[in-house]
């Protein structure tokens, strides 16, 4: 972590308006992430909620999409981390945590819903499993956001866990896979999250599982 003497803060606010104003711009145009984020804070009309109602609709939209025009396994597995990514921007810029549960809960819900028949069809074993691990590793970090929040919270997911867990047991080889990699898929159904679920995790992963 980068630290700045007391001397330096010193000067930088003795600097000209106008030269402090050049130095920010140039800054931000080196950090995106930032940008977006200040601008967020500063000039965005909509809420948290808005923009959060927003990112669903892409996550809809975009899931149709890539599940009309399937191509293989592998593809999908990339749509899917695009979209990921798309809710991890979202998180940045908005600080949204309940976003950042529910989206991820209506990405994995969307994907497997729609793909059923495409996950069941015939691919090599090594990009279904990459394809089924990846899922798999999204709802545990699904379980383990739930797990920072508020106990209260997680009466507001139940429903979307539990319709999560009944498509993953459906489907024969995203629930061989789950089984596999130390998914207990009656955690989603009962929406009854571990109390040790980090140290689950963190032992699963130790173990050369979920990857």
């Amino acid at each position: 972590m980068t630290t700045f003497s007391k001397e330096f803060k010193e000067a930088l606010s003795f600097l000209p308006a106008k030269e402090k104003d050049k130095l920010i711009l140039r800054l931000l145009k080196k950090d995106l992430n930032l940008a977006n984020r200040l601008r967020f804070e500063l000039v965005e009309t909509r809420s948290v909620e808005e923009l959060r109602e927003t990112v669903e609709k892409h996550v809809i939209s975009t899931v149709d999409n890539m599940s009309n025009r399937f191509y293989s396994i592998g593809y999908l597995n990339m749509d899917v981390r695009y979209l990921s990514g798309d809710i991890t921007q979202h998180v940045k810029i908005t600080k949204d945590k309940y976003g950042e549960v529910s989206l991820n809960l209506l990405l994995l819900i969307e994907v497997l819903k729609k793909n059923k028949v495409h996950i069941l069809g015939d691919h090599t074993f090594s990009k279904l499993r990459k394809f089924c691990v990846a899922i798999v590793a999204r709802v545990f970090k699904v379980l383990l956001l739930i797990n920072k929040m508020e106990d209260d919270l997680l009466l507001d997911f139940k429903e979307d866990l539990s319709v999560l867990g009944e498509l993953i047991g459906a489907n024969e080889v995203v629930m061989k896979i789950a089984i596999k990699n130390g998914l207990d898929v009656n955690w989603l159904i009962f929406g009854e999250i571990p109390h040790d679920i980090v140290s689950i995790h963190k032992e699963l992963k130790a173990n050369g599982y979920l990857k």
